[in-house]
This record gives structure tokens, C-alpha cells and sequence, in this order.
């Protein structure tokens, strides 16, 4: 089974070697890797028994972070980035060829989120790459709010999890993406429907999937 422990120096230092590594989120708890190494990317899908059609998400600590990977951020997409972010808000933006293709899985876009949890975002100060994140669970299996629930899951295909306590939301973040630079709910999850419109002042067409 995986090691589980505070030390955020260590989980940077196996994410920089391209190791996986579990982190907390105030949503569920998140299996990351590398987001710029193929072969961690790769490992995530195998790791979870992801479809492989299925795009990862990227977390980091500061939206101009992301800047090199986003070709362009729409004013709505600020708004509710100053307004939501770190929080349960993850936004969909049109990729640059930066990114890898395996993170994308085929697609165009990235999801980019940061999130609330004062571990991991420590963590993600001191890398100097985004993390590609995903829900620490095997696919098909309820998402763990705990280090425990990771271990139980996958506990056996990766080295270690960082334990930040339980998840204080425990459901997936709420997924927005724009087209012609309106916002469109691609899933809905912690932030509802009715608190992105108030912070747009706008009708969104709901796109689940």
C-alpha cells in the first residue's frame, strides 16, 4: 500500500521524477502527475483505468501560471476566477500546443482549477509546472474524501498520499466552459447554477456530459 504523510517536500520532489502522487483538494482527493511528462500522464489513465477519451484536469496555485497553456482567458472566465478561485470552480479554456495531447485526450481544450486547500497549494508553489489531476478513485468508483479512501482504492499502484484531512465539500468541482466567450455548465458539481449567475449576470445553456 502507499505511504501516507504530510511532507510536501516529498510529494514535490516524486512529482518533479514524474512519480504520482495523491493530494488533497477541497473537493475529493486528487491522483496528479506531472502535466508537461507524457509518461505521467500516461500513468494516470493506467493508475485510475481512465478512458483514455477522457481529458485531465490542470491544477495550479496562480492563473498566470497557466498562462503559457491558454491561448486566451475571456473576461467572464476572470470574473469568476477572482471570484471562486481557489475553490470548487474548474474553468475550460482552448489549449496551446504546449500542451500535451494526451492531456487533452485528443481534444482541444484544458480545464484548469485552483484549488482550496492550503497542502496542496503549498505543493503547487513549488513546482514550477501544473499538476494533471484527476479523482483519486479507480474509474466507476465513488471519490474519496480521504487519504484512507485513496488507499483503499489505489493505494497499491501508487507511492505515496498526502493526507490533508477530510475533504470539506466532497463532490467534484463544477465545470464551466465559453463559447463565443459565453459561459455553458459542462457538469454540475459544489458551485451551483445559481451563484455563477449572479456573479455573470447571465442565462448559461446547460452542456452536460
Amino acid at each position: 500500500m502507499a505511504k501516507i504523510g504530510t511532507d510536501i517536500l516529498h510529494a514535490a520532489a516524486l512529482l518533479k521524477a514524474g512519480k504520482l502522487v495523491a493530494v488533497p483538494t477541497d473537493t475529493v482527493y486528487g491522483l496528479a502527475g506531472h502535466a508537461q511528462k507524457t509518461e505521467s500522464l500516461q500513468e494516470i489513465f493506467h493508475v485510475k483505468q481512465r478512458p483514455q477519451d477522457k481529458p485531465l484536469i490542470a491544477q495550479v496555485d496562480h492563473i498566470d501560471k497557466a498562462m503559457g497553456f491558454v491561448k486566451n482567458i475571456p473576461n467572464n472566465a476572470r470574473m469568476l476566477a477572482e471570484k471562486y478561485w481557489p475553490g470548487a470552480l474548474t474553468l475550460i479554456f482552448e489549449a496551446t500546443n504546449e500542451v500535451s495531447p494526451v492531456m487533452l485526450s485528443g481534444g482541444t481544450t484544458m480545464g484548469l482549477r485552483v484549488p482550496d486547500h492550503d497542502m496542496t497549494l503549498e505543493l503547487l508553489k513549488q513546482l514550477d509546472f501544473p499538476l494533471a489531476v484527476t479523482s483519486a478513485n479507480l474509474s466507476g468508483h465513488h471519490s474519496p474524501t480521504t487519504a484512507q479512501e485513496v488507499n483503499e482504492q489505489i493505494g497499491d499502484r501508487i507511492e505515496y498520499i498526502l493526507d490533508g484531512g477530510p475533504s470539506t465539500i466532497g463532490l467534484e468541482s463544477t465545470i464551466v466552459g465559453f463559447e463565443n466567450k459565453m459561459p455553458v455548465i459542462f457538469r454540475k458539481g459544489a458551485i451551483s447554477e445559481e451563484e455563477i449567475l449572479a456573479t455573470l449576470n447571465l442565462k448559461l445553456s446547460k452542456k452536460e456530459n
